[in-house]
């Protein structure tokens, strides 16, 4: 699909907008105690499934970032950006925290 055809009612997010690992020049969107260290896409969409996000995974590259094959996420915005962004790295943490790993 299109970015066109999310236009207000859906937001993308790539795994490097929570990523500890990534300088914020990169494409890091939160702070160091809200983010999460290389998190993976599966646990994003876990992430949001639990948050009532209907996550839609995509096999896409970031333009920025074409050679890392990492993916994306669609969500529906039920807020702004950067709250749903804390919300998934925070349920991330949680998921985490449950599963040891």
């Amino acid at each position: 699909m299109s970015l066109r055809e999310y236009i207000g009612e859906k937001i993308v997010i790539w795994p490097h907008n929570i990523d500890c690992t990534v300088s914020r020049r990169k494409g890091r969107k939160l702070g160091l105690k809200e983010c999460v260290s290389k998190p993976k896409i599966d646990e994003m969409v876990k992430a949001a499934e639990n948050l009532g996000l209907s996550p839609i995974q995509e096999d896409k590259s970031h333009p920025k970032r074409w050679f890392m094959e990492r993916g994306r996420i669609v969500v529906l915005k039920k807020a702004n950006k950067l709250t749903i962004l804390k919300n998934i790295a925070s349920e991330v943490k949680k998921l985490r925290a449950m599963t040891g790993g």
